[in-house]
């Protein structure tokens, strides 16, 4: 397993009440079924919104999610790479909150 993957799964098995799951054939997090991380191209990707979003696709390298490849990226995904994992955790939990509804 990778840095990448390890510290992805560390970031996801933190979250209380988050369920190991897929989307897309790649590992994911859920909350009540729906969900809210995905681990892709060795990057964590967060569903957010608001500033959160905002602040995410602004760190270096950040790009909204496109899983297929071509050019329809999902808006409210945002991909962040491994050089940003000290944010991983914190991203993570404002996704969960986001898919939760708090």
């Amino acid at each position: 397993m990778s840095d990448e993957e390890t510290a992805f799964n560390r970031v996801g098995e933190a979250i209380e009440n988050a369920v190991s799951s897929q989307m897309f054939g790649k590992k994911c997090y859920k909350i009540g079924g729906k969900a809210f991380l995905c681990f892709f191209q060795d990057a964590m990707v967060f569903k957010l919104t608001g500033q959160h979003h905002t602040d995410a696709l602004a760190l270096n390298g950040s790009i909204l999610f496109d899983p297929s490849g071509k050019g329809r990226p999902m808006k409210e995904w945002v991909q962040v790479s491994f050089e940003h994992q000290n944010q991983w955790a914190e991203l993570a939990n404002a996704a969960h909150d986001y898919v939760a509804g708090k």
